[in-house]
């Protein structure tokens, strides 16, 4: 998360620091120039270039990450620094680059994609699969952009691209104080800027990933050269200078909001004033990324034996990944007391937390969350190493873990009463009333409840307010899914934004975004190919255990086997990595 320093601190930077950010910025405002002298084309071709750079530091890239997170080589766990990471990096330029490229043609970034109606009146648009490699690759899931209630079908067409549909306007500089959990936010906050606004960057890179710099120029060098980009080191004191800078015009920031609280309001008795008044110290529009408490709603059906370890597997995933380091992370699981497998489920769930490889707490402040979150619920599990904690928490002594993003390994378990439509809007309820936060939501339910439930499950779904809805799958495959969009859901502002303002992603350019769901099945393969689920309505899917899983035993081969095929397209490596998958 990004770091700020109050005015009077980041005055304190020494005349040389501040001579230099000043000159950064002054190379940034000739980037502008030369940005808005391209053509399309010539914009798409600046992305093939970058995707040239990308795949000569990608190996690179995932080693440094990994081992700055104490993933060491052979570690099970090394697979996720490919995948977010190059992997990320590469899928995003390929999808800004076919936006291009229709763009270039004259035509939309919709053209081929089906746009129908979701519950509510609101036009929606498919954005996965979209290439038959996506059908293979994430065989079982799909994706899909709903726009914000009010915009027609001839809408979303009339002005996706964004910037791209005004090439000869230039956003200016802005400021991008990148994330420090996750390596290719910075990389794809930066390309967002640039192809939805016309504005080039100063990244100031979290001091977590200072070691990436290196890796992160020559990724980005063709933005460098001509100078559309610049990247800086520096803590609070950096970012307070920039953020206040008169010759910055824009600020983005993925972070938390109690740093995006003191950017916008500044801190102590001074920032409670401005707030009164209702006048922030920063007068620069800003965009942010702010994470929350995401929860992950369980519907109560009849799972089988490996369903229960399936989905506790993916529940463990969700919080666990990246150390649990993630503002995509799940974090409270919403449970039914009136489910007959409750208890199955939870041993299931303790099984599978106990089980995943260990890994240390390796962000800032992260084992003192994981102290908080045990002495705030002393009778919580603690694991033997102490690094990660399993809360079963009930009414008011919830309070604390549904307000407070622990960013850390924090599991918490809260049951609700009922079963079928009544659970499901109970827990769509008490996600928006009583959780920080509208990022992103988790939903697991059976084909069998789900068919049974039809429009009800559909337009309680439209009620949860969240940016990102993955349903039998994890919000990290909206993250991942360049054509999805990431961001709060909409109406967040200056004075309240639990998660923030504006999306960023969203590879079509589409406007006026409410949210993306992602679906995916509710069995891997082969049981998802078996008649029973198949005539229950379950999704067919070809792949086993997701490679995302931290319980996949050939996860890090496979996600490094898949970026590997991102980059060069060889068949015949796809082949043996689908093998590997099958081991997992």
């Amino acid at each position: 998360m990004a770091s700020i320093a109050s005015p009077a601190a980041a005055s304190a930077l020494a005349d040389a620091e501040r001579a230099k950010l000043d000159a950064a910025i002054e190379d940034l405002r000739t980037g502008t120039r030369v940005w808005t002298g391209l053509t399309i084309g010539q914009r798409r071709t600046l992305l093939r270039r970058i995707r040239a750079a990308v795949v000569a530091v990608a190996e690179e890239w995932a080693d440094v990450a990994a081992t700055s997170k104490g993933l060491e080589p052979g570690h099970p766990l090394r697979g996720e620094e490919w995948l977010s990471g190059p992997y990320a990096a590469l899928v995003a330029l390929d999808a800004y680059a076919d936006t291009l490229g229709a763009l270039a043609r004259g035509a939309s970034p919709l053209d081929g994609l089906k746009i129908d109606e979701a519950p509510g009146g609101r036009v929606r648009v498919h954005v996965l699969p979209i290439a038959p490699i996506d059908r293979l690759l994430l065989s079982g899931y799909t994706g899909e952009v709903w726009l914000q209630p009010g915009v027609s079908a001839a809408d979303a067409v009339r002005t996706a691209g964004l910037g791209q549909l005004a090439r000869g306007e230039s956003g200016g500089v802005g400021l991008v104080l990148g994330a420090g959990n996750v390596t290719a936010i910075p990389f794809l906050d930066v390309l967002y800027e640039l192809l939805a606004f016309n504005r080039v960057s100063l990244l100031k890179v979290n001091p977590t990933q200072d070691v990436l710099v290196p890796v992160f120029e020559r990724a980005l060098a063709p933005l460098i050269g001509p100078g559309m980009l610049r990247i800086v080191r520096g803590g609070g004191d950096v970012g307070g200078y920039l953020t206040t800078h008169p010759d910055i015009d824009h600020v983005h920031i993925t972070g938390s909001v109690t740093t995006f609280d003191a950017i916008v309001w500044g801190r102590g008795a001074d920032a409670a004033a401005r707030r009164s008044a209702g006048e922030p110290q920063l007068t620069t529009p800003i965009t942010a990324e702010l994470g929350g408490v995401s929860p992950i709603i369980v519907v109560p059906g009849e799972w089988s034996d490996a369903d229960l370890r399936f989905h506790a597997e993916h529940v463990v995933t969700m919080r666990l990944y990246n150390s649990g380091h993630n503002c995509i992370a799940g974090q409270l699981m919403l449970l039914s007391s009136d489910w007959p497998q409750r208890e199955a489920f939870l041993a299931a769930l303790r099984t599978a937390y106990d089980a995943a490889p260990r890994r240390s707490v390796w962000y800032p402040n992260g084992q003192a969350s994981v102290a908080a979150a045990a002495s705030a619920y002393p009778g919580a599990e603690l694991s033997d190493d102490g690094t990660r904690l399993l809360v079963h928490a009930q009414g008011e002594d919830a309070a604390a873990i549904e307000t407070t993003e622990y960013f850390a390994p924090v599991l918490g378990v809260v049951e609700l009463p009922g079963v079928g439509q009544e659970f499901v809007d109970a827990a769509v309820a008490h996600a928006n009333d009583r959780l920080t936060g509208t990022l992103g939501a988790n939903v697991l339910v059976d084909p069998v409840v789900q068919t049974a439930l039809g429009d009800g499950f559909e337009r309680a779904m439209a009620q949860l307010r969240y940016g990102t809805i993955a349903i039998n799958a994890w919000t990290a495959l909206g993250f991942l899914t360049p054509t999805c969009t990431w961001g709060a859901f909409p109406g967040g502002t200056l004075a309240d934004a639990p998660s923030g303002i504006g999306v960023v992603h969203n590879a079509r350019l589409l406007d006026r975004v409410e949210r993306s769901v992602v679906r995916g099945p509710f069995r891997p393969f082969p049981a998802s190919l078996s008649a029973g689920n198949l005539a229950a309505g379950g999704r067919p899917s070809v792949l086993p255990k997701p490679p995302w899983f931290v319980t996949a035993r050939t996860g890090a081969a496979v996600s490094e086997g898949l970026t590997r095929f991102r980059m060069d397209g060889n068949p015949a490596r796809l082949s043996v990595t689908l093998l590997q998958a099958f081991g997992a």
